[in-house]
């Protein structure tokens, strides 16, 4: 089958995720061509996803396509933004999968995705290679308003925008790879299944700072401490945990997507786990700890 029969198969396969109001010109052209909002800040992320690096090879696609997209936008979500659009950069051979099912499932996947944040897929590349996803996400924000890393100021209140550490259980269970996509064990469907938090972007209006959780909540909040210049004390009994879900996975574990924010007011209703202070450092229930989780180049998966 020829390249733009491909695209085309794909064009289909996404549906209306590929289109939008603000989508001028979407698939089928050199580029894509978007309107954008007076009075509005553009916000832009681009994230790489490897089989055996994050997510297993044998994954099924659609199940590997949500979660490619629903993990690239979270990062538009800790910024206060509102999604827009996406490019998908997919590079696949014939021994990933079963070729053009494989690429079609991955779409359907992909759109069902952004078609629950309501975002539009509107263009990108594909080659012929080692199995390789890029998807750059775009969104917008008013002025001066994107919600940074740097911000927090001592007192603040730290807020978590949900249960933490059931897709590093996941992993830590090695259950992974389900026999069926659309019967998945709850530590399954954290993993695969994460979801954008941009209903959290009301909240974000107040905060001081934000990030998402995709690398553990304390090397995340570590970087809100490093880019705030302060330090924070944890409640571990505040920790909200998710199912199968133990504290070593909620703390260091990753994956999970979803918000850590600060704040100088008191959002009775978002699970609050601690406070920034004065003292650099991460203190739980008074003790000092080491900020670890995932690294990217120190988490070398064995040879």
């Amino acid at each position: 089958m020829k390249e733009f029969q491909v695209i085309e198969l794909i064009k289909e396969a996404l549906g209306e995720s590929a289109e939008a109001d603000w989508i001028r010109r979407g698939i089928g052209d050199d580029a894509a061509v978007v309107a954008w909002s007076p009075g509005m800040d553009i916000v832009s992320s681009i994230d790489s996803f490897l089989p055996d690096r994050h997510f297993p090879a044998d994954a099924p696609a659609d199940l590997v396509g949500y979660r490619a997209i629903m993990a690239s936008f979270s990062d538009l979500a800790a910024m206060g933004a509102r999604p827009k659009y996406g490019l998908i950069s997919l590079s696949i051979d014939k021994t990933n999968g079963s070729g053009i099912d494989w690429i079609l499932d991955f779409a359907r996947g992909c759109a069902c995705a952004a078609n629950k944040i309501g975002v539009a897929l509107c263009g990108g590349n594909m080659s012929n290679g080692p199995l390789s996803i890029s998807v750059s996400v775009h969104g917008e924000v008013k002025t001066n308003r994107a919600c940074l890393r740097a911000g927090g100021r001592p007192g603040d209140f730290i807020y978590v925008s949900g249960p933490l550490g059931s897709a590093a259980a996941c992993v830590r269970l090695n259950d992974l790879v389900p026999a069926d996509s659309h019967n998945l064990s709850p530590p399954q469907e954290a993993f695969y299944r994460p979801s954008a938090r941009f209903d959290m972007s009301k909240y974000l209006e107040s905060a001081s700072s934000a990030i998402d959780i995709s690398d553990g909540l304390v090397q995340d909040l570590n970087h809100i401490l490093h880019g705030s210049r302060c330090g924070a004390s944890l409640e571990s009994k505040l920790i909200p945990l998710g199912d199968s879900a133990e504290l070593e996975d909620g703390l260091f574990g990753g994956d999970d997507y979803e918000l850590i924010f600060t704040s100088s007011e008191d959002l009775g209703s978002i699970n609050k786990i601690g406070q920034l202070t004065e003292e650099l450092g991460i203190r739980i229930d008074g003790e000092a700890i080491t900020p670890r989780g995932f690294d990217h180049f120190l988490n070398q998966p064995e040879p």
